[in-house]
């Protein structure tokens, strides 16, 4: 009779637990469905939330007030922006963050502030590139664009420096005309779902982020959602495609895992310039592809200059530098045959160093057979497709931006040498003329001498004659010009 009774207890144990498991999962799977609505904006968190269940989202951000007492040190500040014919460009404005501002002198020396958010950790946007990285990226862009006062503040009484040695860790406070107080940036990043945690036990606001990421983890925010699916990252294989194709529908490739093949011409901070000669028009398609700072050994071999690659990666427009260029990628050693792999195909090859003229570069055209494919909003299906080809004017200085050129017999007419404080230092802008009176700018790096030293504006006299250019296509407020990166890529007449 005992064993009996145990038995029957057993089982309505067993019931009971099946039922509650049940519950559970049904609650999980509401959440997530949740987690996927989020969109940002002005509501706190940005979305529905996980449900009735876990109750309305609190706005804890509201309740950090901005303290000009409290012996932290702190400045106001704007956004870096600088005119690209005519329209103000935010090129301040990386990542999700991180943000370049301007700053008086006596802070930064040049006045401008690198500034790394503390506490919070955003998907990346700009070299990797992942999930909800836009999202969070444009959510910062957007909040300081809108603000009538940006103000930084760093956790203590003296402004602290990251690992890198350039970026500030700071507290950025923003307010808007609508605004009565000032709202703290990253808090209200991180109550939108949209970064992780960073060590923010250590730091002045703990308190308010110890909840503020406990309720955005509940609420299966974004970041938080492994079920939810970012409508503008791009989850699909890389897609092969030529150079010369990217680079004629470059816009409609932006967010998009491509592959294409060409040879590697410069390798020059954590960046390689590919091109690729297209028969048709006879001309070399270039473009950026920016590796960054995770790619292997391995990986990095495979761009040596000389060497036929196939690049896979995510296209990307990379607004401070104003250009388009290919950015996450990967080399997987234990997969040299993966898909999304980059490749080596052939080594011994040469960058073309193209001879071309200046006013080729700088306002020539190109027209280019261009053919677009209508799936009929049935990409899966292509039997329906539908191609058109036209004729299309491309300006040449874009066709073949980051492929390398020569330009002949210029005359330096002015200088002007790079000094905010920052790592481009010593970089030179050189003015140039050619016989027709055609002017271009050499852009150069920081150039060094045989003894290290860097080269001075003295060491490009004006009146100096050049007899050859060598260098990268390149572009800096909508003007075309050279990129030069060695000394010995500017040789003077005699």
């Amino acid at each position: 009779m005992k064993n009996l009774t145990k038995l029957i207890a057993l089982l309505l144990l067993v019931a009971t637990l099946v039922g509650a498991m049940v519950s559970c999962s049904d609650e999980t799977a509401d959440n997530n469905n949740n987690g996927g609505n989020n969109t940002p904006g002005g509501e706190v968190g940005g979305g529905e939330g996980g449900g009735d269940e876990l109750g309305e989202l609190i706005d804890y951000v509201s309740s950090v007030k901005f303290n000009r007492d409290s012996g932290r040190v702190w400045t106001e500040a704007t956004v870096k922006y600088e005119y690209r014919g005519g329209e103000k460009v935010y090129t301040g404005c990386v990542d999700g963050d991180t943000t370049h501002f301007n700053v008086p002198d006596s802070i930064v020396p040049g006045g401008i502030l690198k500034a790394r958010y503390i506490a919070i950790n955003t998907p990346e946007s700009t070299g990797q590139i992942e999930p909800w990285g836009k999202v969070a990226s444009n959510f910062t862009k957007e909040k300081l664009i809108n603000a009538t006062s940006i103000i930084l503040e760093s956790d203590t009484d003296k402004w602290n420096i990251d690992s890198t040695g350039e970026r500030r860790l700071v507290w950025v406070w923003y307010k808007t005309a609508e605004m009565e107080d000032y709202r703290n940036l990253n808090l209200e990043i991180m109550q939108a779902g949209l970064a992780w945690a960073s060590g923010y036990n250590d730091y002045v606001y703990a308190d308010a982020c110890r909840n503020i990421y406990a309720q955005a983890m509940a609420h299966k925010l974004y970041v938080h959602d492994k079920a939810a699916k970012d409508p503008s990252f791009y989850y699909g294989a890389a897609k092969p495609i030529t150079l010369k194709e990217l680079k004629t529908n470059i816009e409609s490739y932006v967010n998009t895992s491509v592959s294409f093949e060409g040879v590697v011409v410069k390798n020059a901070d954590s960046t390689v310039y590919v091109e690729e000669y297209d028969e048709e028009t006879g001309e070399y398609f270039g473009i950026q592809v920016f590796y960054g700072y995770t790619l292997n050994s391995m990986g990095k071999a495979i761009l040596e200059v000389g060497n036929r690659v196939i690049i896979a990666g995510s296209v990307q427009y990379y607004e401070a530098g104003d250009t388009y260029q290919i950015s996450d990628i990967y080399y997987y050693p234990m997969k040299p045959d993966h898909e999304d792999n980059i490749k080596l195909i052939s080594t011994g090859h040469t960058p073309s160093y193209d001879e071309a003229t200046v006013s080729e570069i700088t306002k020539g055209k190109l027209n280019i057979s261009v053919t677009t494919v209508d799936d009929n909003g049935t990409p899966d299906d292509t039997s329906d497709d539908v191609e058109t080809t036209e004729l299309k004017a491309f300006d040449y200085g874009f066709i073949t931006m980051h492929s390398s050129k020569i330009l002949k017999d210029l005359t330096i007419k002015s200088i002007y040498t790079t000094s905010n404080g920052g790592s481009s230092d010593g970089a030179h802008s050189i003015t140039c003329v050619d016989g027709d009176g055609n002017e271009i700018v050499l852009r150069t790096n920081v150039l060094y001498d045989s003894n290290n030293n860097k080269l001075p504006a003295s060491y490009f006299p004006i009146g100096a004659k050049i007899s050859l250019a060598r260098g990268i296509v390149g572009a800096y407020d909508g003007e075309y010009q050279l990129m030069i990166f060695h000394q010995d890529d500017i040789v003077f007449a005699d």
